[in-house]
């Protein structure tokens, strides 16, 4: 609230308190990749943000083909510059489609956690999962990684967010990668309630 003096009367006029931020971290799968931006689920979300959460505002800050090295090596300045409340890290994907070490993921993401904790931050992880082309042991070491980091780091995660998108053609976009246009509802659907918890605590 803030008081003008007009005419010799003050004047109390009321000023929107300024919305908390809410930073995406991750890779093409946040990045709306092959579709419009406007159709990805950071964007689906920010919507939502407007109708429901009104006093938070989203920002992007993903890059298609980043890693969990890569996240790492971008997020104080990204903490520095938004100072959110929450930050999403969804990111993986592309450690377990280059084959790289579920120990160094884990490392890497763990580090991320710490340092969203450490600016006061809430953080939030999307499980990510790999073909099952890489073999039965490297998979469940990698999916693995996400419980195990929200078990020791106190941190929420989102069970796999293409669990239903993955494996339909309908849903994915011809590299059988990337969802279309059509999951992003869907993936939406599986993060905003993880996430909305976060928002009224």
């Amino acid at each position: 609230m803030l008081k003008f003096l007009v005419a010799g009367v003050i004047a109390l006029v009321s000023v929107p308190a300024m919305a908390k931020s809410i930073v995406v971290l991750g890779d093409s799968l946040s990045a709306a990749y092959g579709i419009e931006v406007g159709q990805g689920w950071v964007a689906l979300v920010q919507n939502k943000l407007q109708k429901e959460h009104s006093d938070y505002t989203i920002n992007n800050e993903s890059i298609s083909g980043d890693t969990s090295a890569g996240g790492l090596a971008r997020v104080d300045d990204i903490l520095s510059r938004h100072k959110p409340s929450v930050v999403v890290i969804e990111l993986g994907a592309n450690d377990g489609l280059r084959g790289l070490s579920p120990t160094v993921l884990k490392n890497n993401l763990a580090e991320i956690a710490r340092r969203v904790q450490k600016s006061d931050a809430k953080a939030l992880l999307l499980s990510m999962r790999i073909p099952p082309n890489y073999g039965k042991r490297y998979t469940e070491m990698f999916y693995n990684v996400y419980p195990q980091l929200s078990k020791e780091l106190g941190v929420p995660y989102v069970p796999f967010i293409l669990e239903d998108v993955a494996l339909a053609k309908q849903l994915m976009q011809q590299d059988g990668l990337h969802p279309n246009e059509k999951a992003q509802a869907m993936i939406v659907e599986k993060i905003w309630p993880h996430l909305v918890k976060l928002l009224e605590k």
